[in-house]
């Protein structure tokens, strides 16, 4: 019997708060590639890798006692540097001067062993916290919903999990260590210098806000301009990536030239921001060191006069001397330092972002369970739904749809008609913006998207391929299936033909997105991927639109095996690919406008009629232009 089913239908109050919470944590989103500039520029954002410096806390200890044991034995050798001048060299015993140069290659060989140590763990270290920083971020980027990627660039993903990392392992790796040592340094010198000459200390110390108060302002600067160098970077590396990802269609429209302009044009200004900051670290290095050279100068110019009026003793000036080019020299080292750890800074603020953002489809704090195996009842419930980048304008209105356990439901209908958006929420990729969506009578927004999702198999109509081999391809449907399931999965869907051709049969690698296969061979594995999942909901998006005539009737018997005991659902433009359906249903702007079997809709007159007559006679004119085509039998 055929039904014309009436448009539109009221939202539930539970819909309204849904669509509610949706537009609060659209809010919560805010763009990667666009983050908020605004507050205090500083270098808070590198406190975000305390927990993982924590997680390797008996490392950093060590690493710790390393840095305080390499200060301390450079500390001593202004010491010994003077206790040989006043004492050895006016000594009758030239043996004591051999002492205190024994004394300074012990100090030497400490040295150089607590900087080995520091260096080893410090770097290791580095390493360590960033393997697990870009594990956890690509972690959370894979759980997020499909609609923060309806937006991002997959290029600026890979960019901060690639390039910012990067930026961050030097910040952790070295440049903290360097900074920490220098700090020490500048403390245990400042201190000796002020037990060795009082009066010589002023000079020296009351030179520090004259190169500190610039040192943190230049630093914000510099963070400032590298943050906007990384995000321009990341914007080039994505358009790199789209690029690379559809060469095809590049070179097929002779788009070379342009690609290679915009993309120079785009590391252009990554380099014309990452000059400035290049440029604001270089005065503030060259402003540093002017201050810090002229303060020892004038040290070494008024020590002079106190030795030649006995004040201090020539090893004590000498002493004094070291202390302050230690002093000065962290200063120093400290200005470049605080420069690459503000590259740092922004860097983590990027990937913290990243981090920070929730998924807009989660499980609820408490999930009602679903079966193991469910029947693989579905119904949608009056689910209305839009897309944020379409605009918020309705892609689905009032749709109702009940499926029984074990039907087969085609959906057909014209481009744009909300098809594609069914499979969509049933997969819980979005939440219904309106009315809800039951898997055996539980609301999905009740449930575990995983868990969802786990009793669902999927062959889209454009088919990923991985650049693995063809085994881990298929695999990819149930990741700890045997090799024997594997092949089994293949031959049902006709793949295995194809498959043992190849030249290391199923450990071929396809390329890149499967650039190897043909269109017909990616929608195979893709079935063979279904098949191996063995889900009880099934839906097929235009599963054998690639293939060619012979293809499509060996798929064709594999789907109507696989169909048999499970509840699909079908969308199919080529009307004769759902003949044999329990019930087709027919969709139009958002909304079901037919439902029956193709006979009764046939003799209906409706909008399928209409498309089964414009698909039917072009295919029978098709078929009778080409016979008149064909050569004549003698």
């Amino acid at each position: 019997m055929v039904r014309r089913i009436a448009k539109g239908g009221p939202a539930s109050p539970r819909a309204e708060r849904v669509s509610t919470e949706k537009t609060t944590n659209v809010s919560r989103y805010g763009s990667p590639s666009s983050p908020d500039r605004g507050g205090k520029r500083d270098i808070r954002p590198l406190a975000a890798l305390l927990p993982y410096l924590v997680k390797y806390r008996g490392r950093v200890v060590l690493a710790f006692f390393a840095l305080l044991g390499a200060s301390a034995t450079t500390l001593l050798l202004p010491v010994a540097i003077r206790r040989m001048i006043d004492f050895g060299f006016g000594a009758d015993d030239p043996s004591l001067v051999d002492n205190y140069f024994s004394v300074l290659i012990a100090v030497a060989a400490a040295l150089a062993t607590f900087s080995a140590l520091r260096y080893y763990l410090v770097t290791s270290l580095g390493e360590r916290i960033v393997a697990d920083l870009r594990a956890d971020v690509f972690a959370h980027l894979v759980r997020l919903s499909p609609a923060y990627f309806d937006s991002a660039k997959s290029g600026e993903m890979v960019s901060r999990l690639t390039a910012d990392a990067t930026q961050v392992k030097s910040a952790v790796g070295a440049s903290a260590s360097i900074a920490m040592r220098n700090l020490m340094m500048f403390a245990g010198a400042s201190a000796m210098m002020v037990v060795t000459s009082p009066r010589l200390s002023l000079f020296v110390l009351g030179a520090i806000p004259v190169i500190v108060l610039p040192l943190i302002a230049f630093g914000r600067s510099v963070r400032r301009r590298s943050r906007h160098a990384q995000d321009t970077l990341a914007g080039a590396s994505a358009y790199a990536s789209e690029s690379l990802g559809a060469i095809r269609t590049l070179q097929a429209f002779t788009n070379e030239r342009f690609a290679g302009r915009r993309f120079a044009g785009a590391v252009e200004e990554a380099f014309g921001a990452a000059l400035k900051a290049i440029r604001a670290r270089a005065l503030l290095t060259a402003f540093a060191m002017f201050v810090i050279a002229s303060s020892v100068v004038t040290v070494l110019w008024v020590g002079a006069s106190d030795v030649f009026n006995g004040r201090i003793s020539a090893g004590e000036l000498g002493q004094f001397l070291l202390y302050s080019i230690f002093a000065a020299g962290a200063l120093g080292e400290l200005s470049q330092v605080w420069g690459e750890i503000s590259l740092a800074a922004g860097a983590a603020e990027r990937l913290s972002e990243l981090l920070r953002i929730e998924p807009e489809i989660a499980a609820p704090r408490d999930p009602k369970p679903l079966p193991k195996r469910v029947a693989g009842e579905v119904r949608f419930d009056q689910v209305g739904f839009s897309y944020r980048q379409a605009g918020e304008l309705p892609v689905l209105h009032g749709v109702d749809l009940a499926v029984a356990p074990g039907e087969t439901v085609a959906v057909v209908g014209p481009s744009g008609a909300g098809k594609s958006t069914l499979f969509h929420l049933l997969m819980r990729f979005y939440d219904p913006s309106t009315g809800a969506i039951r898997i055996d009578g539980l609301d999905l927004r009740d449930c575990d998207p995983e868990e969802v999702r786990r009793q669902i198999a999927l062959v889209p109509q454009d088919t990923t391929v991985f650049g693995a081999s063809i085994a881990e391809n298929i695999a990819f449907g149930r990741p700890d299936a045997t090799r024997e399931e594997i092949e089994a999965a293949a031959a049902a869907a006709s793949a295995d033909l194809f498959i043992k051709a190849m030249p290391q049969g199923y450990d071929t690698p396809v390329g890149e997105r499967g650039v190897t296969l043909s269109g017909g061979q990616r929608q195979r594995v893709a079935i063979a991927r279904a098949i191996l999942k063995d889900a009880p909901v099934l839906l097929l998006d235009e599963a054998t639109s690639a293939l060619d005539a012979e293809s499509e009737t060996l798929v064709q018997g594999a789907l109507e095996r696989l169909m048999q005991g499970r509840t699909t659902l079908v969308i199919a433009h080529r009307l004769a690919t759902v003949l044999k359906s329990d019930r087709i249903i027919v969709m139009d702007g958002g909304r079901i406008v037919e439902s029956g079997r193709h006979e009764e809709l046939v003799a209906d007159g409706g909008l399928y009629a209409k498309l089964a007559k414009l698909q039917f006679e072009s295919g029978a004119q098709a078929f009778s232009s080409a016979r008149e085509r064909l050569p004549l039998p003698e």
